[in-house]
């Protein structure tokens, strides 16, 4: 259910067409929450049904225009609505500690090179995020309580990266030196 509430917010901070939706999806929630282009748009034509976003009226109407949409009332509500519910966290279902265990019965034979490799891009990523961080967040922009909590969004990427390279380190220490 929360995609919907992904696109009500992305459509809250600035008014947008599909297209740039999946660009804004591309570069900052789908960090967090990924979509397809075809789920954006899927959605929101259910959104615009329920009465909860509406399309833009176009300054020149034109065949084939991309439409601009923005949040009604009801959306906000909303949005507003399931900020404030109770959600318990979600159990982690990651295919990598699937695979660890199931090499702890079948052998851990190659397996080193696919931590590796998990590692590599788990560092790359917080590389990413840290310079996100970096660009988007200096210590003076970081005074309204907006800004202060999508800081907190990203230094929890952060922080989950930090976790599975150190993890990941972890792993990689406790294998022989010939899986090395």
């Amino acid at each position: 259910m929360s995609l919907p509430h992904a696109i009500l917010t992305a459509l809250l901070e600035k008014p947008s067409s599909g297209l740039e939706l999946t660009r804004r999806f591309d570069r900052s929630i789908g960090y967090f929450w990924s979509a397809t282009h075809q789920q954006i748009y899927r959605e929101l034509g259910k959104l615009e049904q329920a009465g909860h976003i509406r399309a833009l009226p176009a300054p020149v109407p034109s065949r084939g225009q991309k439409k601009e949409y923005e949040v009604l009332p009801a959306g906000r509500a909303e949005l507003t609505d399931w900020v404030r519910r109770s959600e318990d966290p979600k159990p982690i279902r990651d295919a990598l500690l699937l695979r660890l265990r199931a090499a702890a019965v079948v052998g851990t034979e190659g397996f080193a090179d696919e931590l590796r490799r998990h590692l590599a891009l788990h560092q790359a990523q917080l590389e990413e995020y840290r310079g996100m961080e970096e660009r988007q967040f200096p210590p003076e922009r970081r005074t309204t309580e907006a800004d202060r909590l999508r800081h907190l969004v990203l230094r929890g990427g952060i922080e989950l990266e930090r976790f599975w390279t150190a993890w990941l380190e972890e792993a990689l220490a406790g294998f022989d030196d010939g899986d090395r």
